[in-house]
């Protein structure tokens, strides 16, 4: 059977990022863009990272340029934005194509576990995967990471 842990990122430095090393934690993974006006949304996760990172929880950004080229930077310049503007701490990913035929593995795979909820419309798609790498969620763009149903959904994976 396949879970999220078989698949693989590469990270914003280049090195490989494989989802396995998050095995036994939950992972909250967000297509994010620098350019968006959702963008103020990473300070929610950041929060959310900060609140939850001792439970277990892990929040991992994807940058994604594909929703109307809202992600135009390089690696480089995303990583220094997502850090001095809103102070991510959090890992990121290599920008990565998130829907249609490019879409990542990873979300293909997310697309097939849970229906269509599970590709990314906008920026700031969040999808929930539990401690064994299994589906559990997908939250629209416009969700925020304060929402009471992120919230809940985050404490059932973290089992608190």
């Amino acid at each position: 059977m396949t879970t999220a842990h078989d698949f693989s990122f590469t990270a914003i430095d280049g090195k490989p990022l494989p989802l396995k090393q998050f095995s036994g934690h939950p992972v909250l993974i967000v297509n994010v863009a620098s350019k968006c006006g959702l963008t103020p949304q990473y300070e929610g996760l950041v929060q959310l990272y900060h609140a939850n990172r001792h439970k277990g929880l892990v929040v991992l950004g994807v940058p994604s340029n594909q929703f109307m080229g809202q992600e135009p930077g390089t690696n480089e310049e995303i990583a220094t934005f997502c850090s001095t503007t809103f102070g991510v701490d959090f890992p990121l990913t290599a920008k990565t194509d998130v829907k249609g035929d490019t879409a990542h593995p990873f979300y293909q795979w997310m697309k097939q576990e849970l229906g269509n909820p599970a590709e990314p419309v906008w920026n700031f798609h969040k999808l929930l995967i539990d401690k064994d790498g299994k589906a559990l969620k997908a939250f629209a763009p416009t969700t925020v990471p304060e929402a009471p149903e992120v919230k809940a959904a985050i404490a059932q994976a973290l089992g608190s």
